[in-house]
């Protein structure tokens, strides 16, 4: 093979000494080869074929270096070049809290600008090229999107799939393929689209804001990769988010609505549906679930009005499926199934491949009301962490050492991002049948042999799943108790959300011993990896007067009166965890008046914390917290990211 090599000089923003590109005389084609990485980074010869990356000229990679205003940068490895481009990311942060109405700047209005950036980048043309599935809702998107996913994956497609929040890594918002992007190939994209955009900054136009740009990436990564499928989840509402630059979506879907981000969609149902609709496109099929009369009317007018064909998808019977059970646990997926499961059949059945998936058309009328082979597979394979996500912490998590295995309790996490009254409604129901569920099995005389560790990253993702491993403890005899482990952001309403999940979770018989406040580690102003540096002390300047208020709440949920409580906003000393004895003790004997809580507590910080409860179990063999995490999402990727290292 005829090759002729121009070697370039250092291009330090990748971390690679340098970059060659080869010319193959022979075929005409042309890559990219990127030499020079340490050995924790990527092979010393990663190729990067040009017809995929048609950006990635030598101007380009210049541009990296001079564009950027990060100094010292020069030969970095591949993991700091990665956390500069969250500190990238971070510098298009625009609001420090939700809620905050900070202007972007500039001369254009949203979904105007977005239109402006992706011509700058060549993509607003070839998103017309992508067969999308758009969904918007107030809850079940991310859990919807990723049926969808799984499930077209199953058919044989190649899929891409863009969902927000992420959790513990930026990365987790954009799947290929049902894996979350590597690393080098979202550096490749990342800084191909950075700086194509800094250098067209101008007072008119400014950078996008951060979920602009990432909505603008995973565009440009699907157009790339050229996916047969893109999934895409609506960032918030759906009339003005910058998701809805998608013109001519195969199939549109609405998940359940409910009162959510109310200070940006409207404090009415029908305000909230309205802008949900407005993903809806001319005569482009659309489905939702069964929704309040309020909200059904708002979508079906606006469907209507745009000759869209409305139908509502019905929840999945689970009968139809020969006795496989979801991989996302709870009675409310089964309406988030249903919904996936009809927007697959419309996207194949217009991209002309329904009768292909089952073969021959007598098959379909031979199969009935039963699901195809794919799509069961499908349904009981999808993955969304920090969504009723079961992590059981193993003893050699607990300990540092399986030989004292059988020296310590159990300790298991039920993790569930719930943050609305409804989603913390199927919050409560759903910690309440798992919990009562670990019981039964812990009763019996062996363990179960599904396994599931907090090491392995692909099983970390899983839902619904529990550990017991080789060391597991007959528990037959063991202490249970039910911990609450909350925070939430201050845009939403405790006194709604709290009193929701002890009402329903009682009514079910389940009822928490503790209730402890923690603030969560990440924050909004900045965005982390999941390699980003853990703080394990206490705060010095931690304000921690939410979580006091917090406590005063559940202490009047539990006592039916206000608690008098210190409402000093720092805690600056190791005394301010409680003693392990608190788990213990009864609450009968809580006084809130005299300052003596048994009921509840305000933890410094999330690590400790996570601590604290390992040493309760590590020294109580006969113990068995079940913690549920719930209130944010944040929360529940804090937790995850302390629980994976």
């Amino acid at each position: 093979m005829l090759v002729h090599t121009e070697v370039y000089p250092k291009c330090g923003i990748f971390g690679f000494s340098h970059f060659r590109r080869e010319s193959h005389l022979l075929s005409g084609k042309a890559t990219w080869n990127l030499s020079g990485f340490p050995a924790s980074g990527l092979s010393q010869n990663f190729r990067v074929p040009r017809s995929r990356y048609t950006k990635m000229s030598l101007q380009v990679i210049e541009k990296m270096e001079n564009e950027l205003a990060f100094k010292g940068n020069q030969d970095l490895p591949l993991s700091s070049s990665y956390e500069a481009a969250m500190e990238a990311l971070s510098s298009l942060i625009t609001r420090q809290k939700r809620g905050d109405r900070t202007p972007v700047g500039g001369k254009f209005g949203k979904l105007e600008r977005m239109s402006v950036y992706l011509r700058i980048l060549g993509l607003e043309e070839k998103i017309a090229g992508l067969k999308i599935i758009h969904v918007a809702g107030t809850k079940g998107k991310g859990s919807t999107c990723a049926f969808c996913e799984a499930i077209l994956r199953e058919c044989g497609f190649r899929t891409g799939l863009f969902t927000s929040p992420h959790l513990i890594d930026v990365r987790e918002r954009f799947r290929l393929d049902g894996l979350d992007v590597s690393e080098d190939k979202f550096l490749l994209y990342f800084w191909d689209c950075w700086s194509q955009l800094k250098e067209n900054v101008s007072e008119d136009l400014p950078m996008p804001p951060l979920f602009q740009f990432l909505t603008i990436l995973a565009f440009k990564m699907f157009i790339s990769e050229q996916v047969d499928v893109a999934i895409i989840e609506v960032g918030l509402g759906g009339k003005n988010d910058s998701t809805n630059v998608i013109r001519e979506p195969v199939v549109c879907g609405i998940t359940p609505l409910g009162m959510d981000h109310t200070e940006t969609l409207g404090d009415t149902l029908g305000q909230i549906a309205s802008h949900k609709a407005g993903i809806f496109k001319p005569q482009i099929p659309a489905f939702t679930v069964p929704q309040l009369s309020e909200a059904m009317n708002v979508l079906e007018e606006t469907a209507g009005g745009l000759m869209v064909p409305l139908q509502v998808a019905v929840p999945l019977d689970i009968q139809r499926w020969g006795g496989e059970t979801l991989s996302l646990s709870g009675d409310h997926q089964l309406v988030n199934a249903g919904l996936a499961v009809s927007l697959c059949k419309c996207w194949l059945q217009r991209a002309g491949n329904w009768e292909k998936l089952l073969k021959k058309k007598q098959d379909e009328e031979a199969a009935g009301s039963e699901l195809p082979p794919a799509f069961v597979r499908g349904l009981s394979t999808a993955r969304l962490s920090g969504r009723a996500q079961i992590v059981h912490d193993t003893p050699l998590m607990l300990s540092g050492s399986a030989e004292t295995s059988e020296n310590s309790g159990e300790l298991t996490f039920y993790l569930d991002g719930a943050h609305s009254p409804e989603s913390m409604e199927a919050c409560a129901k759903w910690f309440s049948g798992a919990a009562k569920a670990s019981k039964t099995l812990s009763s019996l005389s062996s363990p179960p042999s599904t396994s599931f560790n907090v090491h392995n990253n692909k099983s970390f993702c899983g839902n619904g799943c529990v550990n017991y491993g080789k060391d597991h403890v007959k528990s037959s005899n063991k202490m249970s108790k039910q911990i609450l482990l909350f925070n939430c952001m201050d845009v939403r309403d405790p006194q709604i959300l709290l009193p929701r999940l002890v009402n329903i979770c009682g009514s079910s018989g389940t009822h928490f011993s503790k209730a402890l406040f923690v603030p969560s580690m990440s924050t909004y102003n900045k965005v982390t990896s999941g390699t980003s540096v853990i703080t394990s002390g206490i705060p010095t300047t931690r304000d921690l007067s939410w979580q006091y208020t917090l406590q005063r709440i559940w202490e009047k949920i539990i006592h039916g009166k206000d608690a008098s409580l210190d409402k000093s906003s720092k805690t600056d000393s190791v005394d301010s965890l409680p003693p392990h004895k608190f788990l213990y003790e009864d609450v009968s004997h809580c006084s809130p008046a005299d300052r003596n809580f048994t009921c509840s507590a305000v933890m410094p910080s999330l690590p400790l914390t996570i601590k604290w409860l390992r040493d309760c179990v590590k020294e109580n063999p006969s113990l068995r917290l079940q913690v549920l995490v719930t209130g944010s999402l944040h929360l529940v990727g804090d937790v995850l990211k302390l629980l994976r290292r």
